[in-house]
């Protein structure tokens, strides 16, 4: 029934708790950590992710990503290191894109040779990067589109079907698009993972995270996530549910705004690059065009070599200048010292990350604001840094 319906009506309907006693509009909260085991169909316990809010959302996230199956975890990050324990072991390989989240690159490069798994960071994200990468043991292909904080365009299909090809298992991280914007699984992806805390979320108040795939590929995800335990209060999860109501709204919103924000800010005198994959000058735009819906909330930016980003931040008035992204609250950072904090000066430097990057989520807020909050800033920034000189 689930992909009959609207991207809005999934939204407010699918995976909703049902208030069988009172009737009420939203979903009843089951907060017990203890279940009858006794007669019943389902032996419920939080750490096996049946409780009926963790079941029933998990609903939606599979809809949202025309998937056979769902699962939320208390972060991305646990999303992502569950998913690919589930399916790596000892003497494996995986191709790893090389433009992807310092948090996930991080986890990788720490914590996969300390199990005997072996990974390689791609060249590029092109398709004949991963099946360069490729070597005899390698079990797992694992991509991020558009990536953070570069928002490169990597060819989903081309890439799941030389996965396909080989035999191998693919997973894409879905954070920076959300299903909203675009649907992986219809491109042939294995495994779709998302930060619930962003999109999903919203609202920069809950840490979650999410997996969609095929029932067999739960059912091992499933494992190796009740021995982890990296599972949500049901507390979050109804907030997450709540929040999930307005995903279309707040989308489509922050994509119309990002679209605009990357327009002025590339015109702008005092603005060296801007990274989006909406505007016809960036390199993978027909690409992005080809299977995303919407081209995203998010895009980042360089000003030019006189002025200091850390200074422009700090003038910002509206502008967040915090971590995290995707709420309805515009926000921007430097993920020399956030996202990818985590990795070396060479690292990032090999990746295109130079500590003038500045990355922007785009809220929901008037774009008129905005560009006046950005205005303001550049315009104290070239006065504090004149009066410093």
């Amino acid at each position: 029934m689930a992909k009959k319906l609207g991207l809005d009506t999934v939204c407010v309907h699918v995976g909703e708790v049902k208030d069988e006693q009172f009737k009420g509009a939203v979903s009843p909260i089951f907060m017990s950590t203890s279940y009858q085991f006794t007669d019943v169909e389902v032996r419920r316990y939080p750490r096996n992710y049946n409780t009926p809010n963790q079941e029933s959302l998990s609903k939606k996230i599979a809809a949202l990503e025309h998937a056979e199956a769902g699962m939320i975890f208390s972060s991305g990050m646990a999303a992502i290191s569950t998913t690919l324990l589930a399916f790596l072991k000892s003497g494996d390989h995986m191709v790893v894109q090389n433009t992807l989240y310092g948090g996930t690159s991080n986890f990788i490069r720490e914590e996969f040779p300390k199990y005997g798994i072996e990974f390689t960071f791609t060249n590029g994200y092109d398709v004949k990067d991963f099946e360069a990468a490729i070597q005899e043991n390698t079990k797992v292909v694992y991509i991020e589109t558009p990536s953070n904080p570069l928002l490169t365009i990597t060819d989903i299909k081309a890439v799941s079907a030389l996965v396909k090809s080989k035999g191998l298992l693919s997973i894409i991280d879905n954070t920076f698009a959300s299903p909203i914007n675009q649907n992986p699984i219809d491109f042939g992806i294995d495994i779709v993972v998302h930060s619930a805390t962003k999109y999903l979320g919203g609202h920069s108040d809950i840490m979650a995270g999410a997996v969609a795939c095929s029932d067999e590929h739960m059912h091992a995800i499933w494992k190796k996530a009740a021995n982890l335990g990296g599972n949500l209060s049901d507390f979050t999860v109804w907030m997450l549910e709540r929040s999930m109501k307005t995903l279309v709204l707040r989308v489509k919103a922050q994509n119309k705004n990002a679209k605009a924000l990357a327009k002025f800010l590339e015109a702008h005198p005092d603005v060296k690059k801007v990274y989006y994959p909406g505007l016809k000058s960036h390199p993978e735009y027909k690409l992005a065009k080809s299977q995303m819906r919407g081209l995203g909330g998010m895009l980042s930016f360089e000003l030019n070599n006189d002025l200091d980003a850390l200074i422009f931040q700090k003038e910002l008035k509206l502008i967040k200048a915090t971590m995290s992204l995707a709420g309805v609250e515009s926000t921007m950072l430097s993920p020399y010292m956030t996202s990818h904090g985590s990795l070396s000066q060479e690292e990032r430097d090999r990746i295109g990350i130079t500590n003038g990057l500045i990355r922007f989520s785009l809220g929901i807020e008037s774009k008129a604001d905005l560009i006046r909050d950005i205005k303001q800033a550049l315009k104290t920034t070239k006065k504090l840094i004149k009066t410093e000189a």
